[in-house]
């Protein structure tokens, strides 16, 4: 399998990174294929530009787009790791989906609606947060994020949702803590992915 995990903190000393590190060495051990696109490290540039779309529409994707649609091309695998921050994607990440995902590569439309050009691929996401989770699923936002992300991201382009792990209360829990949740995500990548 290859898998490309498109990683969004701008902290390499994070818990994210660590959440990185355990996703990365699962999918190692399972002998699979995996390419890490760190947006901070690479300086993405997030913003969609109005000469990126016209250029796009030209036939002449820009250059920096296209390396990342050459990955999600080759990939049978997408996982995304971030934070959640105002309850949403980090910005670097939504402009790399506002980017990358663009018409005519991830899906085009028609008179009977979308066409989605990405099927055949799994997706997978890992988010942290430091509200608990509790409170989160008392007031909707973990559902809510769910659909924006795997419904409104995924589904949307053709994308298989495999598995959506939200984790709460970072910045609050002690090493028991932190350990048990990368456990849950070792676990969830062994049987998932």
């Amino acid at each position: 399998m290859k898998h490309l995990i498109i990683y969004a903190h701008s902290n390499a000393e994070s818990f994210n990174h660590a959440i990185l590190e355990t996703v990365v060495s699962t999918l190692k051990e399972k002998g699979d294929e995996v390419v890490v696109r760190d947006l901070y490290a690479l300086d993405f540039q997030p913003v969609l530009k109005p000469e990126d779309t016209a250029a796009m529409r030209a036939g002449q994707t820009p250059a920096d787009i296209k390396v990342e649609q050459e990955y999600i091309t080759q990939s049978d695998t997408i996982t995304f790791i971030s934070p959640i921050w105002w309850t949403g994607l980090p910005a670097i990440l939504k402009g790399y989906v506002d980017r990358v995902f663009a018409y005519g590569f991830a899906y085009t439309a028609g008179v009977e609606g979308i066409n989605k050009l990405l099927t055949g691929k799994k997706g997978f996401i890992v988010n942290t947060h430091g509200t608990p989770n509790a409170i989160y699923d008392e007031i909707g936002m973990t559902a809510g994020l769910k659909l924006t992300s795997d419904t409104g991201i995924f589904d949307f382009v053709g994308i298989e949702s495999v598995g959506h792990l939200l984790l709460g209360s970072i910045g609050y829990l002690d090493e028991d803590g932190y350990k048990g949740l990368l456990k849950q995500v070792r676990d969830t990548v062994q049987t998932v992915l």
